[in-house]
């Protein structure tokens, strides 16, 4: 996509997070809003491709990743997590990029270098998280992937603010 249409998708979401953003900027900062937004929208996009993922491309069944002759058997929900994963990782840093965090100064790929490291530390706590709730609890996967969204969200917003995205 051509920098001039990234901007104004960018441009436009931005202008419909703001008009939602109106009966609440007396109790919560526009920055902070347009994170909640736009991260709820990736998370729930996040969500709908795990589950679709997870019941119609993985079918319930463990994963064999084999590289020349190495071979590892992949339970299926960290199978899709992995599939997934990359995926919002981009549309993430997208948003926060250019419609959460605009005001930084840092250049590009240095906040994608710090995004990433956020990120892989957003990836242990999902793999952990899934390890203990999934395996462990015995919870099923898709409620399991949620409830460690919520932790990850504010490991997020705190680590992208303060570091990624600092001004």
């Amino acid at each position: 996509m051509p920098v001039v249409r990234m901007h104004k998708l960018a441009h436009i979401i931005t202008q419909i997070i703001d008009f939602f953003y109106r009966p609440f900027r007396k109790w919560i900062p526009q920055q902070l809003f347009r994170y909640g937004f736009s991260g709820g929208a990736n998370m729930v996009f996040d969500w709908v491709l795990y589950f679709l993922i997870y019941n119609f491309v993985i079918g319930h069944e463990n994963v064999i990743f084999s590289f020349y002759s190495f071979e590892q058997v992949v339970s299926p929900h960290i199978a899709t997590l992995c599939v997934v994963f990359p995926i919002t990782l981009l549309t993430g840093f997208w948003l926060n990029k250019y419609v959460t965090f605009t005001g930084s100064s840092l250049r590009g790929w240095r906040q994608l270098g710090r995004y990433i490291l956020i990120v892989a530390l957003n990836l242990l706590i999902n793999y952990v998280g899934l390890k203990l709730c999934v395996d462990i609890l015995g919870w099923y996967p898709t409620p399991s992937k949620m409830f460690i969204t919520i932790i990850t969200v504010i490991v997020s917003f705190i680590g992208q603010k303060y570091y990624s995205f600092r001004s």
